[in-house]
């Protein structure tokens, strides 16, 4: 692959910016601290190479690190102050600006099945098969949508990377960056420019300040003491890894590499006061400890990936941006009326409107409390959150217009698929724990979390939403194994885990037309295996990662390779190939009558709304398919060097 010299013009400068805001983070660091202050960190370059996209990462990161501790002041023992900058500069979107820049996306054409004689209203011809451009589908009666302020360019078609329209629903996504195209950008979520793509952490939320807080210590009579951590942190709970159970304090940022990233780098660390009793060891237990925290920064959901950007779980941001841009602007859908005609809509009649995030500043109302401690050498922890759930949900039944009318009447319509996104409430208790046993030389890690108020899509409820009762565990799995044939003198680490999510209040039925309801599954179980062996005095380290979803039948594997060259230059060379089902088919509520009696069909009992089944693999599929079954056609190439100072 060639670079153009006005690339290398680009890649210069955005690296030359990136260094700069770095260099005045360490400088006022180091102002601000000056003295015994310590400092490392690293610079580090990935590249990935997807199969059939080309270059999907080119991302150079520069992480410094601080440290200072305090002599002791007052009744504090110590006072300790900790901080991690991290600066990113993805030029991905300079390199391949087609496929994830200022110049992505393009005109599309929306399947259209066709219908026979009759199907609409008495006398309607047949429509014949065709693939319609986007803005020339058909028109109902309440009117189209402006084709200037949303035209047919710049756009991709939703899920089409993955699948065919094959008589389902199809939307387009704008792909560009917001400040080329704000077409489809919510408002405050998913709503990035390009520089903010090239680098996240230069944002209107400091990203950059990605650790600083300061840590006291106050020693009690007893000999217990308290410690005190205020600042912008990651708090790990639980004791197992990729999946997380208790792990739910700080959101994620799936955006920079879907599930596939060590927690500790994806975790966006928060604002947070955590104040933990530490009573050491007691007549009962080895040791016992008692944390309290609140979380204080304004409220965070998960980063999903934005559409028209490289990493995107469960292409969820593609979905959420088409939807926007057809509330906002109208839009064109694949096979909609009838089943089989593509349609064009106006504004304000399906979509999400908006999204409302909970919370503000030192009144976000996120608290917890964690008991944990060792009692005759088992490890435990008993844990309880009250948090906003960091995913999102679509919440239906907000003020639309009917478009088989003149007048705008605005109001709400059961089983419409127009959305506000929200985040509840949740509560969540659990506990984990870890034990040893010598008999065969294993490490089994147990963690399990019941959460109250999570809501989940559900086509049988008027608003599509539902509130369902969650039950998670993971079992883990480790051990030191000799494997002769491959290392006789180094022990390789084999580590598995099994994951298992249960919806305790579950709903789904089969319609006259296909399955109706929620689409995730009622049970579903992912397993992961790693074997991780070291060679050359430990600077080797081959290793093989999987991951197998139960329910979306869909594997990930991703062997790979570590070599520590020296004591500051470190190489991994990998693989990430996902096999499997791909995607899956479920209900879309296209039919699911929201305007009686225009939309009704023979099958609506009295012509009353109401799902009928009628489906395809977009949106819903994308939930039965799960993270590892939507990215099929994400198989990579994957090379990181760092450099550690």
């Amino acid at each position: 692959m060639s670079i153009a010299r006005n690339d290398l013009r680009t890649i210069t400068r955005h690296l030359a910016m990136l260094a700069s805001a770095m260099l005045a983070s360490l400088l006022l660091s180091t102002t601000v601290l000056a003295g015994d202050a310590e400092f490392a960190g690293f610079v580090e370059n990935a590249t990935y190479v997807r199969d059939g996209n080309g270059l999907s990462k080119a991302r150079n990161t520069v992480q410094i690190e601080m440290e200072k501790a305090f002599d002791s002041t007052g009744s504090f023992s110590s006072v300790f102050i900790g901080g991690t900058f991290r600066g990113t500069y993805d030029a991905v979107y300079d390199l391949n600006d087609g496929e994830y820049g200022k110049n992505a996306g393009g005109s599309i054409f929306l399947e259209q099945v066709g219908l026979p004689p009759n199907v609409l209203f008495p006398g309607q011809p047949l429509i014949p098969p065709a693939q319609v451009p986007f803005g020339s589908g058909l028109v109902l009666p309440g009117g189209d949508f402006d084709s200037v302020l949303n035209p047919n360019s710049g756009l991709l078609i939703l899920g089409n990377q993955l699948h065919p329209t094959a008589g389902g629903m199809a939307l387009g996504v704008p792909a560009q960056p917001c400040d080329y195209d704000a077409r489809g950008c919510i408002d405050g979520y998913l709503d990035y420019t390009l520089n903010e793509l090239r680098f996240p952490e230069f944002n209107r939320r400091l990203d950059f300040l990605r650790e600083l807080y300061i840590d006291a210590t106050l020693p009690l009579k007893s000999g217990a003491e308290w410690g005190f951590r205020f600042g912008r942190q990651q708090v790990v709970w639980g004791r197992t890894d990729l999946f997380r159970v208790l792990d739910v304090i700080n959101p994620v940022d799936f955006s920079r590499n879907n599930i596939y990233d060590e927690l500790e780098d994806i975790r966006i660390p928060m604002g947070i006061f955590t104040a933990e009793w530490r009573g050491g060891q007691s007549k009962i237990f080895d040791d016992i400890n008692l944390q309290f925290l609140w979380k204080w920064e304004k409220f965070r959901p998960d980063n999903l990936g934005q559409g028209g950007t490289p990493n995107i779980i469960l292409d969820a941001g593609s979905f959420f941006r088409a939807m926007n841009n057809c509330w906002e602007n109208g839009c064109t859908v694949a096979n909609f009326a009838g089943g089989g005609v593509a349609t064009d809509f106006p504004q304000h009649v399906i979509g999400i409107r908006q999204a409302n995030l909970p919370g503000g500043w030192f009144k976000n109302g996120e608290y917890g409390a964690k008991l944990e401690g060792v009692y005759k050498g088992v490890g435990f922890s008993l844990n309880a959150l009250q948090y906003y759930q960091q995913l999102p949900v679509l919440r239906g039944g907000i003020a639309a217009d009917n478009p088989f009318t003149p007048q705008v009447e605005s109001q709400p319509w059961d089983y419409l698929i127009a959305f506000d996104i929200a985040f509840p409430r949740v509560t969540l208790i659990g506990g984990s724990a870890d034990l040893y046993v010598d008999a065969i030389k294993s490490v089994f890690r147990l963690e399990a979390a019941f959460t109250s108020g999570e809501e989940f899509v559900n086509t049988l409820r008027p608003r599509l939403f539902s509130e369902s009762r969650v039950v998670r565990w993971v079992i883990g799995w480790d051990r030191p194994t000799f494997i002769p044939f491959l290392n006789k003198t180094r022990a390789y680490l084999i580590s598995a885990q099994v994951f298992g999510q249960h919806l305790l209040d579950y709903e789904r039925a089969r319609a006259p037309l296909g399955l109706v309801g929620m689409p995730d599954p009622k049970n579903n179980f992912i397993a992961t295996l790693l074997i991780k062996g070291w060679y050359k005095n430990d600077r080797l380290s081959p290793q093989l990662l999987s991951a197998y979803d139960t329910g979306a039948k869909a594997l990930v594997v991703s062997p790979s390779v570590d070599w520590l060259i020296n004591d500051a230059w470190r190489l991994t060379v990998a693989l990430n190939v996902k096999v499997g089902r791909g995607a899956q088919k479920f209900s879309d509520c296209r039919a699911c009558n929201p305007f009686p009696p225009f939309t009704a069909t023979p099958l609506h009992q009295n012509g009353a709304p109401g799902d009928i089944g009628m489906g395809g693999f977009e949106p819903l599929g994308r939930f039965r398919s799960g993270p590892i079954g939507m990215a099929q056609r994400e198989d990579e190439f994957q090379m990181t060097i760092r450099y550690r100072f």
